[in-house]
């Protein structure tokens, strides 16, 4: 660690205190002495972008190359914070302009990563060999960096220095999939018109539409989209953008792809579909759109389960209902709160909750062709002893938004399913009391 008056050299050159610098080297304070990350009296001054201290340190014998533990010399601070005149002193003092850090950082990457066109333009014009397309550690270079943190300005420089386009990093991402995973719009838009391959992929098999979507961008995916990405594509592990989108939870990328011709029934390597993934994490709103989109209700995982038994499992219950729903007639509506069926729901949770016995209600989900695992997945949430009007009461809820959908008369079937599992006078009851109220039939008659 410090001392204490060599902290003080420190604050005193971040701060231009030349006074007190002098103060400090007169008391015989260590012009190289290092802080807990290797930081000297000079980087702190050339980070600052102090002329005066800068000069002040290197005529007293400051190294002009000393790297911190990150291996970031004051050249390189300088860079990275903008400092052109700092950067000029220092190379007329023979810094070496081709140092790099500890990640394979160059002056070019620093300036690219931070948007300093004047350094870029500097290190090309004025210094000698400096390599444009240099990797970093990472096997990134200059126009990797820029597209990465979205400096267009940069960018566009070293376009017109005649960098590498094309180039891939050590994980095989080009500039594309790089802004596209950080939503950078502007540098996305003017890769898209450079030219750079649309269907490239990295290591992993993502396109830039992947990244664009992993990364939760949904302008990103409408640009990709719109500019011609193949709304289909699938990496290594056969995942597709709607797979991204249902991991997420995004609604909108969900909408784009579909819109674009993206298919819902694709599988991973694992056998998931992205109607499983919107299940398992509970998005309604994915669910719903997915359904719309024509989902198969009927895929299962890889464990064999469908989406629907994902749900049940999961104590969805909202979910549940929703894709029984779909499975009976494979469309989705708001549930109806039309003023005509509200006589009818009530005399749907009065039956449920008083004249079905503990069995009634699946002996009538059968007459009404619900399927085992329909039956399965609501008797999945049980409450109580009593959790048999629950499950009777969505179930017959489900049934209506069928009946209703389908164009049917829903007071004639429930007479009918009620007479099918032997409640012919519990049937006969309830067509009395809703005849006692002609109003109401009519409605129930004009459905």
């Amino acid at each position: 660690p410090v001392l204490p008056l060599e902290s003080q050299l420190h604050e005193a050159a971040h701060q231009n205190h030349l006074g007190r610098m002098q103060e400090l080297m007169e008391r015989g304070v260590n012009i190289s002495a290092r802080n807990h990350v290797g930081r000297v009296a000079l980087h702190w001054a050339a980070g600052a972008g102090h002329e005066q201290a800068v000069r002040w340190l290197l005529d007293h014998g400051a190294a002009v190359d000393d790297g911190d533990a990150f291996g970031m010399t004051a050249l390189l601070l300088s860079a990275w914070f903008g400092h052109l005149r700092i950067i000029q002193i220092l190379v007329n003092s023979g810094a070496k302009v081709h140092c790099e850090n500890k990640d394979g950082l160059t002056l070019l990457h620093c300036a690219a990563q931070k948007g300093h066109v004047p350094i870029l333009a500097f290190a090309m014009e004025d210094l000698e060999g400096v390599a444009l397309d240099r990797a970093d550690k990472l096997g990134r270079t200059a126009f990797h960096r820029a597209a990465e943190h979205g400096q267009l300005d940069a960018l566009d420089f070293l376009v017109g220095s005649g960098c590498d386009h094309s180039v891939k990093d050590k994980e095989g991402n080009t500039a594309l999939h790089l802004a596209a995973s950080r939503g950078h719009m502007a540098v996305l838009q003017r890769l898209v018109d450079i030219g750079l391959d649309l269907e490239e992929q990295n290591e992993e098999g993502l396109t830039a539409l992947h990244a664009a979507a992993e990364g939760g961008h949904p302008a990103g995916v409408r640009l990709l989209l719109g500019a011609g990405s193949s709304a289909n594509a699938l990496t290594q592990k056969k995942l597709s953008c709607l797979h991204y989108a249902a991991i997420h939870g995004s609604e909108d990328i969900v909408q784009a792809v579909i819109q674009a011709g993206g298919c819902p029934n694709v599988a991973d390597h694992q056998g998931t579909s992205p109607m499983h993934l919107a299940v398992k994490h509970n998005f309604p709103a994915l669910v719903r759109l997915l359904i719309e989109a024509r989902s198969d209700l009927d895929a299962t995982d890889g464990q064999g389960k469908t989406a629907l038994e994902v749900a049940a499992r999961s104590n969805h219950i909202s979910l549940v209902d929703m894709i029984i729903k779909a499975d009976r007639f494979y469309r989705w509506q708001k549930q109806d709160h039309r003023q005509e069926t509200q006589q009818l729901r009530s005399v749907l949770w009065r039956l449920a909750s008083s004249h079905l016995q503990p069995h009634d209600w699946k002996r009538l989900a059968s007459a009404w062709e619900f399927t085992e695992p329909h039956v399965r997945a609501i008797e999945q949430q049980w409450t109580g002893t009593r959790s048999y009007q629950e499950h009777g009461h969505r179930m017959l809820l489900i049934w209506l938004h069928g009946v209703a959908a389908a164009g049917d008369n829903p007071g004639k079937a429930l007479f009918e399913g009620l007479v099918a599992i032997g409640k012919r006078d519990l049937a006969e009851n309830i067509r009395k009391k809703a005849n006692g109220e002609p109003r109401a039939s009519r409605r129930c008659t004009a459905m």
